[in-house]
């Protein structure tokens, strides 16, 4: 039911989508049919592949450096009160700036290659990832780190042997929620500055009014922003099996 139902919702739209536009004889320029889309990626599959690939790079480079920032600037708010205290409230600051307006600014400062489209990713996808491990650190089980205390372990040991091992789960999950962002990210910058990647090759499409192009290039994006997710789901269903089968129960 968990599969067949999405997939007959999503089914039962494209085909109204597919009708309306045959019925009501609406202009490729306006909303080009599903079927149209489909084309589309076939016949562009190529050049759909050669920018995905320069997307994808950004977009998962991007990633990895917003889960090391994460981790670290998580582990601090844990080790330190007052440096919570003083770093939280900015980190909230950061999610109410339109990213549009951040783009610009990091062309200027870092240029029209690979680095501002990778910080653009780290700004969106740093802070999922930091307040849901912070969050997992300060919830580990106190009777366990006594226990470890009471056997002289230090502040690096239960930190290695307790409360990272205990909040991976919710690291993962974080990473996963970021995962769904981290093609935007990229997407967004290579709009402001790029001259390759799925971004760029949307807006010489939509300049030319070739809607069922451009809808074939979201279609992509959709499709790599599930996988990065699935790709996730899948490591997370390797390192925590009794989680996922405790989930799986619940339902």
């Amino acid at each position: 039911m968990r599969i067949t139902m999405p997939l007959l919702s999503m089914g039962t739209v494209l085909l109204i989508w597919e009708l309306s536009v045959r019925l009501f004889d609406i202009s490729l320029y306006v909303l080009p049919a599903p079927s149209m889309i489909i084309s589309a990626i076939l016949e562009n599959g190529s050049l759909l592949w050669m920018h995905s690939l320069v997307t994808l790079q950004e977009a998962l480079l991007g990633l990895f450096l917003a889960v090391l920032f994460a981790v670290l600037i998580a582990i601090l708010m844990d080790l330190s009160k007052p440096f919570r205290l003083s770093v939280f409230p900015h980190l909230v600051v950061t999610q109410t700036v339109p990213i549009m307006i951040l783009g610009p600014l990091f062309a200027i400062w870092l240029g029209f290659g690979m680095a501002p489209k990778v910080v653009m990713v780290v700004f969106m996808c740093f802070f999922p990832i930091a307040i849901a491990f912070a969050d997992a650190l300060a919830q580990v089980d106190v009777n366990q780190i006594n226990l470890l205390k009471s056997f002289g372990a230090n502040k690096r040991q239960i930190y290695r042997y307790v409360k990272i091992p205990a909040a991976m789960g919710a690291l993962i999950s974080g990473t996963k929620v970021a995962a769904t962002y981290c093609m935007g990210g990229a997407i967004v910058g290579e709009w402001l500055s790029a001259s390759a990647g799925l971004g760029y090759y949307m807006i010489r499409l939509k300049n030319g009014y070739m809607l069922d192009q451009v809808f074939a290039c979201v279609v992509v994006i959709i499709l790599w922003s599930l996988l990065l997710h699935l790709a996730l789901s899948g490591l997370e269903r390797l390192v925590f099996p009794y989680r996922t089968k405790r989930k799986g129960n619940e339902t």
